[in-house]
């Protein structure tokens, strides 16, 4: 039997090490399904509910697996439903390949059924590698230059080939004119910054009393030279929330998560510091940073292309943070002061007590902060956390406390809703023998993760150890927008936008097969997780919580306090319990001591 291009499409991906790709079907990708059957369904095709969770699902795997996510999609609307996870690939730097097809190429230009024009379609989101594969001698190329562009570049790229180049006889590129081979190594580099700009660096670092250091997803490959350079500098160390798994939270200099969901002592790390290195980082709210002009500035990013752009440094180090790090350290002055050092850890301190505190505080039913800090002992050391967008990032990022073992991520920069559980999916196929925690808003749960409480069911035996908890926020509430309306548009929630039915979804969960459990009451939600962590497969836990709770931004002034409150009474379905709450959490941290309510 001669080889297809679909079959060699196949061939050249397990060559590459592809193991899982992620899709549905559709009859723009039938060759490619028909050479999988010829496979015997290697790489193992993964098939989701919709196409933009092949997409979330191949970003959690890339994410998690720390190597290329792959996955298809049929012509036309196939193609389109992939967009979403692949601009969240795009945005969080993430290497992922889409293969697509195509309508026949004798029918391309003919408004024929779902041709669209792919190549406009995928022109932003895969700006660095788009192509359409038209005869065989052009598919290795073209996937070799794809699958190596998502790595280098750590964007996705896009193939797509034709449904009749599919089902072509393969024949390779020859030794003649106009003939383009290819090769499949793809060798490790590393890069690292001039000497004269090292030295450059480390006059801005030694130069510096009050050092802070702001550490993105890009410095979770140098945990220990990140240790080691805080520990001479004496310096805090903050975290932007796609860098929350690359340095733990147990350590006493660590401030957590910075920005709107972040905590008060990265807040003001930032505000008090007079030198700023930033780590890996691309951080986007400039108004969390130093204000410009009080601290001097070093950052360290690979990525030449995303330096120096969110603040002014004085030194941009293109490198990578490990290589970088380890040539940095040497030049660095160890004979510094403890006092900044000793505020920050004091600050830190003080913060966990604050929290502390906030979980405790009566809600109706159940306080969203106290479902997030019941589960925070109780998350296994090598478990993997994804986060949904939504209020419920609040509460992860600042009552989960990342130990060293532990991987978590969200959508960072795109902060798209509905990627929760499909990367928790994704995480599972990456690591199968990891407990995954989905934590999800009602919101995204109606939106994507029901759906893919199936794909969780259809493929729980495949995972060796097969706990996926997913974590589900029940408020009736779209309640982020209805915080953002209120704090920043002075405006009362509008019920007809913010307001969900109220879904069954531990019901939901138990109708597939899997275990789910509907908690209503605070003294119940602990007991809900561990029954969650201990089950044998897949399990939805449901937490009825309070929408009055506010996420309250970490740089909250009594001030900011009162006017969100006036605008609050102005005529908000639910002002009064919205106004004590949000005084009750702020009030926390004025507060002596660790018994006060």
């Amino acid at each position: 039997m001669s080889t297809k291009v679909a079959d060699h499409v196949l061939q050249r991906l397990r060559e590459w090490g592809v193991e899982h790709v992620f899709g549905y079907p559709g009859d723009g990708i039938n060759g490619l399904l028909a050479a999988w059957g010829r496979a015997e369904d290697h790489p193992r095709f993964i098939q989701s509910r919709h196409e933009e969770m092949s997409a979330f699902e191949a970003v959690g795997y890339a994410k998690f697996g720390g190597r290329l996510g792959v996955c298809t999609a049929t012509s036309g609307p196939g193609a389109i439903h992939l967009l979403n996870g692949l601009y969240d690939a795009k945005l969080d730097h993430v290497p992922v390949l889409a293969i697509v097809g195509q309508t026949h190429r004798s029918a391309m230009g003919g408004s024929y059924q779902q041709e669209v024009d792919l190549h406009t379609l995928f022109k932003d989101v895969a700006s660095d590698f788009v192509e359409t594969v038209t005869v065989p001698e052009q598919l290795p190329n073209v996937l070799d230059r794809a699958i190596r562009t998502a790595y280098a570049r750590r964007a996705p790229t896009a193939v797509i080939i034709p449904g009749d180049v599919q089902d072509l006889d393969y024949s390779a590129p020859t030794h003649e004119f106009k003939m383009v081979p290819s090769s499949l190594d793809r060798s490790a580099w590393t890069a690292i910054p001039s000497q004269e700009s090292l030295e450059r660096a480390a006059e801005v670092l030694n130069s510096g009393d009050k050092v802070a250091i702001l550490i993105g997803q890009g410095a979770a490959g140098a945990q220990p030279e990140v240790e080691r350079i805080a520990e001479l500098l004496g310096a805090g160390v903050a975290k932007a929330l796609l860098g929350k798994d690359a340095l733990s939270d147990e350590l006493p200099y660590v401030t957590g998560a910075i920005g709107l969901l972040g905590t008060r002592p990265s807040y003001e790390l930032m505000r008090d510091c007079d030198t700023l290195l930033t780590i890996g980082s691309s951080f986007p709210y400039t108004q969390f940073m130093p204000e410009f002009g009080k601290a001097r500035g070093v950052q360290i990013d690979i990525d030449p292309h995303m330096v120096g752009m969110r603040f002014p440094y004085e030194v941009n180090l293109v490198g990578d943070a490990k290589a970088t790090l380890e040539r940095l350290i040497p030049m660095l002055d160890a004979d510094r002061g403890r006092e900044w050092y000793d505020t920050v850890c004091a600050n830190v301190t003080r913060w966990r007590e604050v929290m502390e505190r906030r979980a405790q505080l009566s809600a109706d039913p159940i306080n969203p902060e106290y479902v997030a800090r019941a589960l925070d002992p109780l998350l296994p050391g090598n478990a993997i956390v994804t986060s949904d967008s939504g209020s419920v990032a609040n509460w992860y990022a600042r009552h989960l406390t990342h130990r060293a073992g532990m991987r978590s991520s969200l959508s960072g920069t795109l902060a798209t809703m509905g990627c929760g559980v499909p990367y928790a999916i994704g995480a599972k196929f990456a690591h199968p023998d990891r407990p995954a925690i989905a934590l999800v808003g009602d919101g995204a749960m109606q939106m994507n993760g029901l759906a893919e409480l199936i794909t969780a069911a259809k493929y729980r035996d495949r995972w060796e150890d097969p706990r996926l908890v997913v974590g589900v926020w029940n408020n009736h509430d779209l309640n982020q927008v209805t915080w953002e309306m209120r704090a920043m548009e002075g405006a009362p929630s509008f019920l007809p936008s913010q307001e969900i039915p109220d879904v069954q979804y531990a019901a939901f969960a138990r109708s597939l097969g899997l275990t789910g459990i509907r908690v209503e009451k605070p003294e119940d939600v602990e007991s809900g997780w561990r029954a969650g962590l201990e089950a044998d497969g897949p399990a939805v836990i449901e937490f009825l919580t309070d929408p009055a709770v506010p996420p309250v931004p970490p740089h909250a002034t009594w001030e900011q306090m009162e006017a969100t409150a006036a605008a609050i009474l102005k005529g908000d379905f639910d002002r009064s319990s919205m106004v004590r709450q949000g005084f009750k959490a702020k009030v926390q941290e004025f507060l002596p001591g660790r018994d006060r309510h």
